[in-house]
This record gives C-alpha cells, sequence and structure tokens, in this order.
C-alpha cells in the first residue's frame, strides 16, 4: 500500500509534492489496479497454490512426491538439460542481440525504424508457424543442410537435437533481448564516449569502460526475461528436439496429460519455481551491486565531460 500511494504520488501531476492524497483518491487509484490484480490472482497465483496443493497431497499427503523426484536420475537429467538449455539460448540472444541493438542505436532515423520493425515482425506471426518453419529448414536433407553440405561441412543432423532446438528458441526469443537493450542504450549519453576519446582511450577501451557499463541493465533484463521464458518452452522442444533430449515441458505434458500424475507433475513444478527464483535472487543482487558501482562511475565520467567540454568552449571563446 505505501508502495502504490509513494508510486502514484510521485506520478500525479495534480498532488503538490508536500500533500497527501485524500482517502477517495487514493482508493479511486487503487480501483484502477483491481482488474489486474483479479487477472494476476486468476491466472497464476490460484494456478500456483493448486499445484502447490497438489505436490503435497496428491495421491496422499507427505513428501512422496518431492522423493520421487529428486531421487529419479532421469529427471535429475532432464532439469539439469533444461537450465543448461535456457543458458545457451541466453547467451546465443545475447551475442546476435547486443550489435543488433546497438546498431538501432546509432542507426539514423530511418534505418533505425526498418531495424525495429524487423524485429517487431516476429511478434506477428504464430508461435506454432515460425515453430514448424524451422522445422521445414532443419529437417533431414533440408535447406540448412544442402547449405552446410555445399560448404565442406557434412551432413549435420539438426532437426531432432539439441542444437535444432537451441536454433528454434534463440530467433524466437531474440526480440524480447533486443528491445530492453534498444531501450537502456538509446538513453546513454554519447558524449561519454566522446569524452573518453578525447582523453586518448581507444575506441574498443571506451565502448567496454564506458558503454558496456551502462548497457548492463539492459543486458541483465533482457537476459532474465529470455531465460525464464525458455525455462518453459514446449512447442519448440517438441517439435525440433526428440524424447531422448527432452525437456521439463515435456516430461511435464507426460506426468499429467498421459500418466495422470498430478502430484509428481506438481513436484516438478515446484522445484522448478524454487531452482528459478534462487537463481533470479542471486542475478538480482550481483545486478544490482554492479549497477550501483557503475553508477558512481558514470557520474564521475560524466562530471569530467562536461569539464572538458567547457574547456573547450572557452578556448574557442578566446
Amino acid at each position: 500500500m505505501a508502495v502504490v500511494e509513494a508510486l502514484t504520488q510521485a506520478t500525479s501531476p495534480g498532488v503538490p509534492a508536500g500533500r497527501r492524497a485524500a482517502p477517495s483518491e487514493r482508493w479511486g487509484r487503487l480501483a484502477l489496479l483491481a482488474p489486474s490484480i483479479v487477472l494476476l490472482l486468476g491466472v497464476f497465483l490460484v494456478p500456483l497454490g493448486i499445484m502447490l496443493w497438489r505436490a503435497f497431497t496428491d495421491p496422499h499427503p507427505g513428501l512422496d512426491n518431492l522423493t520421487w523426484y529428486v531421487g529419479d536420475r532421469v529427471q535429475r537429467q532432464v532439469l539439469f538439460r533444461t537450465f543448461t538449455t535456457a543458458f545457451k539460448v541466453t547467451v546465443v540472444c545475447l551475442l546476435l542481440g547486443y550489435p543488433y541493438a546497438y546498431a538501432m542505436v546509432a542507426a539514423g532515423p530511418k534505418l533505425r525504424a526498418a531495424l525495429t520493425l524487423l524485429v517487431l515482425v516476429p511478434f506477428w506471426t504464430s508461435l506454432m508457424v515460425r515453430s514448424f518453419a524451422w522445422v521445414i529448414l532443419l529437417q533431414d536433407r533440408g535447406p540448412v543442410q544442402h547449405l552446410l553440405t555445399a560448404l565442406g561441412l557434412g551432413h549435420p543432423q539438426l532437426i531432432r537435437t539439441n542444437l535444432g532446438v537451441i536454433i528454434g528458441m534463440s530467433q524466437i526469443l531474440l526480440p524480447f533481448l533486443v528491445m530492453p537493450l534498444y531501450a537502456v542504450m538509446s538513453t546513454i549519453d554519447r558524449r561519454l564516449i566522446l569524452a573518453s576519446s578525447s582523453l586518448g582511450a581507444h575506441p574498443l577501451t571506451s565502448f567496454v569502460r564506458v558503454w558496456l557499463p551502462l548497457s548492463l541493465p539492459g543486458v541483465g533484463a533482457g537476459s532474465l526475461m529470455v531465460f525464464i521464458s525458455s525455462l518453459g518452452f514446449y512447442v519448440t522442444p517438441a517439435l525440433l528436439g526428440s524424447p531422448r533430449d527432452s525437456l521439463i515441458s515435456q516430461q511435464l505434458y507426460t506426468q499429467v496429460n498421459v500418466l495422470l500424475q498430478w502430484g509428481r507433475g506438481g513436484a516438478m513444478g515446484a522445484v522448478l519455481l524454487v531452482v528459478t527464483f534462487a537463481i533470479l535472487a542471486v542475478l538480482m543482487l550481483s545486478i544490482r551491486q554492479s549497477a550501483r558501482r557503475h553508477t558512481k562511475a558514470s557520474e564521475a565520467t560524466s562530471i569530467e565531460a562536461t569539464s572538458i567540454e567547457a574547456t573547450s568552449i572557452e578556448g574557442a571563446a578566446r
């Protein structure tokens, strides 16, 4: 409640900074949040509670489902494969998305609009359609395999492999990393790069010491979105992968829809949720500490750039 009131007071133009909003105004603002709260409860918290309840009560109360999941070697391998696949997809998206977002910032208005359109086009296409398109591209004796053969790279199998899953998921999730990166990069003051260059820094040094640290919030936000989304992917791994390389989403489908083991499915979801929250907590702490350090460094660099600019203006005036 206090957080909501602070945010609404900070963003309301009609309320002076030192005056508390009237109770009717506060209730009115909270009423605007009611549909979102109801939707969050209905589509997230209630199903989550049901899942956790069944994990400990189906078929009978106890820890049997969690004991089964933790003790099953195959399920542990599937969980490890799920997180490693999500990590690989995040790295691929970062390697492809960072230069693309930088090009969007550095390009002119027309080219920037074209690059932005290319990022937004996948959002207008069905996920199922894009996954089936990758099935056609990566299939045996398909276009990609013919291209690799023509380049002398042999006949690598791409479909029904974890590599094919990573390729398809990276293409689908790439926009989720590009857009946060572009949003952060577009706010970076490019005069900082000019200031570092005027002080004799190499362009690569300016990028590593100035630009890269300031873009880390976008890197963190985009990487988290891609990583978390990768953990729950089902359609693309099911179409491009194989049962031998299945991820936890496919195992969940088997336990719930095929074997009707709702308790075991709930236990798998609970373990995935706990491990994901633990990783997120560690990442958020590291990102917060890194942001604090780089904020102090950027403030010092900005002051130095301002002084250099003032000196140059004074010299030109003389």
